[in-house]
Parts: structure tokens; C-alpha cells; sequence
């Protein structure tokens, strides 16, 4: 059983949901990331959702864009991120480890080398988020064989019909991404996802996620409970940014986003 499915099923037998929290590699550098990410499992975190640093995120905000920014004057590189899950591993070898970014650094990284390469670093799963199923071949050999799962994205105007080929091959999870449009901007209703998570369920047994517009802890409560795991990414962002002098970390800025944390996982496990 990989640990993502270790994970989810513990969290089913406790009855509850995941949360599931977002980091920027080595934003605002690799210490302090490292240093969040190496805390946040103590902070209520069930996985962790790294984010490799692109200079053109397309799919996220302007609190994400910046925080690639940042990331990227740092020094990341995918060498550097797949470096911190590997020390993370030093300590801690349950906690699910997820990557998501875009397709151009795996590409040129190398496809396979990507693949074996996070795996051996302690890597659980990967979104791509430019990447549709039609082009997941270039993937795909590679992370079974590696034992990495590819995590599909499914939205509100996903067609039912589109469900279904989408989540045919679907493995680890499925995110679901609750509104149309781009990171930390808008937030789907509990009516809206309580619509929608009978049609994903219908097309896959795999647990559910609820991403993009989740930032408050009761926001994380009512996900992770329509759904099996609430990510939060944009919210965590911003307090981190907040506590940035010049660019740089500050005393505040680790204390403030674990405290942050601590809020959200309350609420999920309340």
C-alpha cells in the first residue's frame, strides 16, 4: 500500500477527513521551506502539497505567481526541490509527499528521470496541471513503473462523459478543482460542492480533494467533509508573505504559517 493509500485509509477508519496544505519550494528559500515543511506534519498537516517553482503558472493567482517568483530568485530548480523531499524523508517517511507544477521543468528534467528520481527521493505523487490525459503517455510508463501516482484535476464544467475518461486510469486521489478559475480568488458554496461530488464519485472510488478557493478553517471543515481531504494553498501563501521583510524571512514568518495551520487542522478534526 503506497502512503497515500496508507494515509486516506487511516483518516477513513478515524472517520474524518485529510488536510492537506501547500508550500512553495524554497520560498522565500530553501531553509525556511524546508523548515516549514519539516514542521508542518506536527502542525495537522496529512499530506503536503509542494509546489515546483514555473515562471508561468498559469493556472494560479497572483499570491502563487509571486510566491514562484520568489522561489525561482532562490535558486529552485527540480534538483533543488526533489533535494528538499529527500531530507524531509531523513525524519519523517509517512507523511505523503505530492508535487504539483507544470510541465515544462519535468520536461526538461527529463520525463523518466523525473519520475525514478522523485520516487527514490520520496516522492508519493505528482499534478501536472497543464498536462491533459492526452498527453499523460509521456508520463504515465514512467510513474507506475517508478510507483508514483499521477493525480487528475476534474472541474465544475468537467462533463460526465469527460469524468469518466479522465478518472479511468486514475490513481492516489483525484483533485477536484472547485471553481472555474485561477488560485486563491473564489470559493465554491457547500451547496455547490455538495452537488458535485456525487458526479465525481460516480466515475472513481478514489478519495476526493477539494482545492483552489479553500482559505478558511471552516472553508477546510465543510471540504474535507463533502469531499476526503481539504487543500489549502493561496491562504497559507499570503500569511507567509506578509511576514517577509524586503523578500526575505523573518522571525514571524515560520511561527506565523504553522500557527495558521494549527487553526485549519482544528477545524478539520473538530
Amino acid at each position: 500500500m503506497s502512503r497515500i493509500q496508507a494515509r486516506f485509509a487511516a483518516l477513513k477508519a478515524e472517520g474524518r477527513g485529510a488536510l492537506i496544505p501547500y508550500l512553495q519550494a524554497c520560498d522565500p528559500d530553501f531553509d525556511t521551506s524546508l523548515e516549514l515543511l519539516r514542521a508542518m506534519p506536527g502542525a495537522g498537516a496529512d499530506l503536503i502539497e509542494i509546489g515546483v517553482p514555473f515562471s508561468d503558472p498559469a493556472a494560479d493567482g497572483i499570491t502563487i505567481q509571486n510566491a514562484a517568483i520568489r522561489g525561482l530568485k532562490a535558486g529552485a530548480t527540480m534538483a533543488r526541490v526533489l533535494d528538499m523531499v529527500r531530507t524531509f524523508r531523513k525524519d519523517d517517511d509517512n507523511t505523503p509527499i505530492v508535487l504539483m507544477g507544470y510541465l515544462n521543468p519535468i520536461d526538461s528534467y527529463g520525463p523518466a528521470k523525473f519520475c525514478f528520481d522523485a520516487a527514490a527521493a520520496g516522492v508519493d505523487g505528482i499534478i501536472v496541471v497543464d498536462m491533459p490525459t492526452e498527453e499523460a503517455d509521456l508520463l504515465d510508463n514512467h510513474a507506475r513503473e517508478a510507483g508514483l501516482d499521477i493525480i487528475s484535476l476534474v472541474a465544475p464544467n468537467t462533463s460526465r462523459s469527460r469524468l469518466f475518461h479522465v478518472l479511468k486510469a486514475a490513481s492516489g486521489f483525484v483533485y477536484y478543482v472547485s471553481i472555474t478559475g485561477i488560485t486563491g480568488t473564489n470559493s465554491a458554496s457547500a451547496e455547490d460542492l455538495s452537488k458535485a461530488l456525487p458526479r465525481i464519485r460516480e466515475a472513481t472510488d478514489l478519495p476526493v480533494a477539494i482545492g483552489f478557493g479553500i482559505s478558511t478553517p471552516e472553508q477546510a471543515k465543510t471540504a474535507s467533509r463533502i469531499g476526503n481531504a481539504a487543500v489549502v494553498a493561496s491562504a497559507l501563501i499570503k500569511t507567509l508573505a506578509a511576514t517577509l521583510h524586503d523578500g526575505k524571512a523573518t522571525q514571524q514568518t515560520v511561527p506565523s504559517v504553522l500557527s495558521q495551520l494549527r487553526e485549519l487542522a482544528t477545524a478539520v478534526r473538530s
